[in-house]
């Protein structure tokens, strides 16, 4: 499982850590409001009242080490550009930053966000495509222990034809397209016929414990 952290315990912030945690992920979550640290301590791994506008702290708490943080505190914006700019110096190799607009945005992309988040934008987005073209794949994110997932083939698939390996009856795993680099393609709804390559892509829809051992490499035919 990854080590995440979430700067910023508002609403969304504790959402995303609680999140994160409930899927078994380690997650650090700071905040400078001692209330939003007491309320969040028993859904994530550690949270810690901190102020992340202080390189220091942040150094002190090993963010440098996370595989991705996450700044959520976007209605204060010059505390979000400054606590991404440490991140950055500090080498994080993932930053994703909540901004409150387009500018806000550019200038957290400028002092090192690797991906910048519109809260209400993307929702609104998201609840107007259902709108606009609903269909199957809206509902599937409400599906417990079911998701979609790209995944490089097991070496056991490489060879085989998606009619041998049969994996909608063995394992209840759906294959809704594939990626290939060669030829490049994109192949929806593949056929039976279709022969895995190692150099492909599968994107696939499937129970939750069962991606998670192909994502592992430790899924056997």
């Amino acid at each position: 499982m990854g080590q995440f952290a979430v700067i910023g315990l508002g609403n969304f912030g504790y959402y995303l850590g609680s999140y994160l945690y409930e899927k078994g992920h380690e997650v650090i979550a700071l905040d400078i409001n001692k209330s939003q640290v007491q309320k969040s301590k028993d859904v994530v791994s550690q949270a810690v009242v901190a102020d992340a506008t202080d390189r220091e702290a942040l150094e002190s708490l090993g963010i440098s080490q996370v595989d991705a943080v996450v700044v959520c505190i976007g209605t204060r914006m010059q505390a979000s550009i400054l606590a991404t700019l440490h991140l950055k110096e500090l080498g994080v190799k993932r930053i994703l930053a909540k901004a409150t607009s387009e500018e806000h945005g550019r200038i957290l992309k400028k002092v090192g966000a690797s991906e910048i988040i519109f809260p209400e934008k993307d929702l609104a987005i998201g609840v107007g495509t259902r709108l606009d073209n609903p269909n199957i794949l809206d509902y599937l994110p409400f599906i417990e222990g079911y998701s979609i997932a790209e995944l490089a083939p097991p070496k056991e698939f490489v060879g085989k034809s998606l009619k041998d390996l049969d994996l909608i009856n063995r394992f209840s795993i759906q294959v809704l397209a594939i990626k290939e680099i060669v030829p490049k393609r994109f192949t929806q709804i593949p056929t039976g016929a279709f022969l895995v390559k190692d150099s492909d892509a599968l994107i696939v829809l499937g129970p939750d414990e069962v991606l998670k051992k192909l994502q592992a490499g430790d899924f056997r035919i």
